[in-house]
């Protein structure tokens, strides 16, 4: 039997990562998030530091262009051994690694796309609710003004975006991408992880 593999792309104030830990903890498998950046840094020896500011963020020159993963993995001796793009080729070695080796749930860093040619059945999920439940839900859970919600929200989709466009060449937004897309404005977190946990069961067997 295929291992169980889903990744979720969320918006800022969704709950979409909220949405992975409760999946996570219903179906018992592996929730890799931020955990990413310290399994890529262990494994390419590059620091930490390196990975926690390049994590779902592209710093582009004036004369940078995209960049799309394609998996090849930049030598130590190569001058470009710590570049954001093989920064980002580490952290795709490690999602599909965690992939090969069983089940788990994936949180952003492009894994759809990263895993699009794995071998591996991936149920792509995307996690959004409108702009303005977006900014009640951070306001409640950090305790900010409307205000500063607000520009943290726009701020957080901006680099997800710019970040997804230059790694895949892809937009972060179309659910043409996916294959679940929730609202959560519309539905219970508990909802949306007992619909993803039956399609998924459903999903390993077409």
């Amino acid at each position: 039997m295929s291992n169980t593999i889903i990744t979720i792309a969320r918006g800022y104030g969704s709950g979409g990562r909220t949405i992975g830990k409760m999946l996570s903890q219903e179906m018992n498998i592996p929730f890799y998030d931020r955990e990413l950046i310290y399994l890529a840094s262990d494994e390419s020896g590059i620091n930490v530091r390196l990975f926690s500011q390049n994590d779902e963020t592209v710093k582009r020159g004036i004369f940078d262009r995209s960049s799309k993963y394609e998996g090849d993995l930049i030598p130590p001796e190569n001058s470009k051994f710590v570049s954001k793009q093989n920064i980002f080729n580490y952290q795709a070695k490690i999602i599909k690694d965690l992939a090969d080796k069983g089940d788990c749930i994936i949180v952003g860093r492009c894994a759809d796309f990263v895993l699009k040619d794995s071998g591996h059945k991936v149920l792509k999920v995307f996690v959004w609710a409108p702009y303005q439940d977006c900014i009640n839900t951070v306001v409640e859970k950090f305790s900010v003004t409307a205000t500063e919600a607000d520009k943290t929200i726009s701020q957080i989709d901006k680099h997800r975006m710019e970040y997804y466009k230059y790694y895949t060449g892809q937009d972060w937004d179309n659910v043409r991408n996916y294959d679940l897309c929730f609202d959560t404005s519309k539905y219970s977190y508990e909802q949306v992880v007992q619909a993803i946990k039956q399609y998924s069961e459903i999903y390993k067997n077409l």
